[in-house]
Protein backbone atom coordinates (compact mmCIF):
# COMPACT_ATOMS: atom_id res chain seq x y z
CA UNK A 1 0.00 0.00 0.00
CA UNK A 2 1.00 3.31 -0.69
CA UNK A 3 2.00 6.08 1.99
CA UNK A 4 0.24 9.92 2.60
CA UNK A 5 3.37 11.33 1.57
CA UNK A 6 3.21 9.32 -1.78
CA UNK A 7 -0.59 10.84 -2.07
CA UNK A 8 -0.77 13.88 -4.02
CA UNK A 9 -4.44 15.25 -2.80
CA UNK A 10 -3.79 13.27 0.56
CA UNK A 11 -7.14 10.93 -0.47
CA UNK A 12 -10.20 12.68 -0.72
CA UNK A 13 -10.92 10.15 -3.50
CA UNK A 14 -15.00 8.65 -2.68
CA UNK A 15 -15.28 4.84 -2.35
CA UNK A 16 -15.84 4.12 -6.21
CA UNK A 17 -18.51 1.32 -7.16
CA UNK A 18 -17.07 -2.09 -7.55
CA UNK A 19 -16.31 -2.25 -11.08
CA UNK A 20 -13.05 -2.43 -13.15
CA UNK A 21 -13.05 0.81 -14.11
CA UNK A 22 -14.10 2.87 -11.31
CA UNK A 23 -11.45 0.86 -8.92
CA UNK A 24 -9.15 1.14 -11.38
CA UNK A 25 -9.32 4.94 -11.57
CA UNK A 26 -9.42 5.34 -7.59
CA UNK A 27 -6.28 3.53 -7.39
CA UNK A 28 -4.57 5.66 -10.33
CA UNK A 29 -5.70 8.29 -7.73
CA UNK A 30 -4.82 7.23 -4.52
CA UNK A 31 -2.28 4.78 -5.04
CA UNK A 32 -0.84 4.58 -8.56
CA UNK A 33 1.94 1.96 -7.62
CA UNK A 34 -0.82 -0.14 -7.53
CA UNK A 35 -1.97 -0.54 -10.80
CA UNK A 36 0.25 -2.91 -12.41
CA UNK A 37 -0.54 -4.99 -9.89
CA UNK A 38 -4.42 -4.49 -10.21
CA UNK A 39 -4.11 -5.44 -14.02
CA UNK A 40 -1.99 -8.50 -13.54
CA UNK A 41 -4.33 -9.64 -11.28
CA UNK A 42 -6.97 -8.63 -13.27
CA UNK A 43 -5.93 -10.53 -16.75
CA UNK A 44 -5.35 -13.61 -14.16
CA UNK A 45 -8.81 -13.61 -12.46
CA UNK A 46 -10.68 -12.79 -16.09
CA UNK A 47 -8.21 -16.28 -17.42
CA UNK A 48 -9.53 -18.01 -14.88
CA UNK A 49 -13.04 -17.02 -15.08
CA UNK A 50 -13.14 -17.90 -18.47
CA UNK A 51 -11.51 -21.45 -17.84
CA UNK A 52 -13.71 -22.19 -15.12
CA UNK A 53 -16.89 -20.52 -17.23
CA UNK A 54 -17.69 -18.82 -13.76
CA UNK A 55 -17.67 -15.00 -12.48
CA UNK A 56 -16.46 -16.40 -9.13
CA UNK A 57 -13.02 -14.87 -9.88
CA UNK A 58 -13.85 -11.84 -11.17
CA UNK A 59 -16.37 -11.40 -8.14
CA UNK A 60 -13.18 -12.48 -5.40
CA UNK A 61 -11.20 -9.88 -7.87
CA UNK A 62 -13.69 -7.09 -7.81
CA UNK A 63 -14.09 -7.22 -3.65
CA UNK A 64 -10.67 -7.87 -2.88
CA UNK A 65 -9.62 -4.63 -4.78
CA UNK A 66 -12.63 -2.50 -3.64
CA UNK A 67 -11.42 -3.67 0.31
CA UNK A 68 -7.93 -2.50 -1.10
CA UNK A 69 -9.32 1.30 -2.46
CA UNK A 70 -11.43 1.74 0.95
CA UNK A 71 -8.23 1.08 3.11
CA UNK A 72 -5.66 3.78 0.76
CA UNK A 73 -9.06 6.10 0.66
CA UNK A 74 -7.43 6.98 4.18
CA UNK A 75 -3.97 7.62 4.39
CA UNK A 76 -4.07 6.95 8.24
CA UNK A 77 -5.33 3.37 7.36
CA UNK A 78 -3.50 3.03 4.83
CA UNK A 79 -0.13 3.40 6.88
CA UNK A 80 -1.04 2.11 9.82
CA UNK A 81 -2.18 -2.19 8.80
CA UNK A 82 1.18 -2.85 7.44
CA UNK A 83 2.61 -1.75 10.45
CA UNK A 84 0.51 -3.56 12.29
CA UNK A 85 1.03 -6.56 10.09
CA UNK A 86 4.31 -6.20 10.40
CA UNK A 87 4.40 -6.85 14.20
CA UNK A 88 1.94 -9.43 14.34
CA UNK A 89 4.80 -11.41 12.73
CA UNK A 90 7.21 -10.74 15.61
CA UNK A 91 5.07 -10.29 18.86
CA UNK A 92 5.36 -13.16 21.49
CA UNK A 93 2.71 -11.71 23.79
CA UNK A 94 -0.76 -13.17 23.55
CA UNK A 95 -2.10 -10.01 24.87
CA UNK A 96 -0.23 -7.88 22.46
CA UNK A 97 -1.24 -10.32 19.75
CA UNK A 98 -5.08 -9.60 20.54
CA UNK A 99 -4.44 -6.21 20.43
CA UNK A 100 -2.98 -5.88 17.06
CA UNK A 101 -5.32 -8.56 16.16
CA UNK A 102 -8.62 -6.46 17.11
CA UNK A 103 -6.98 -3.34 15.50
CA UNK A 104 -6.37 -5.18 12.21
CA UNK A 105 -10.15 -6.21 12.36
CA UNK A 106 -11.01 -2.78 13.10
CA UNK A 107 -9.70 -1.72 10.09
CA UNK A 108 -10.44 -4.36 7.40
CA UNK A 109 -14.25 -4.02 8.85
CA UNK A 110 -14.29 -0.29 8.39
CA UNK A 111 -12.70 -1.10 4.70
CA UNK A 112 -15.68 -3.79 4.13
CA UNK A 113 -18.55 -1.36 5.53
CA UNK A 114 -17.30 1.21 2.75
CA UNK A 115 -16.96 -1.35 0.00
CA UNK A 116 -20.55 -2.04 0.21
CA UNK A 117 -21.50 -5.83 0.27
CA UNK A 118 -20.40 -8.83 -1.98
CA UNK A 119 -22.14 -9.15 -4.67
CA UNK A 120 -23.62 -12.95 -5.87
CA UNK A 121 -22.90 -14.24 -2.30
CA UNK A 122 -19.15 -14.05 -2.83
CA UNK A 123 -17.26 -13.17 -0.03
Amino acid sequence: MSTAAERPDGGGVPQPAATVEELRTALARIAPDAVATFDAERAAAVARARQDVSSAPMRRFLRQWALHVAIERHPDLAARLPHLEARAAYVTDVEEGRMIAAEIGRILDKAAAEAGPPHGGES
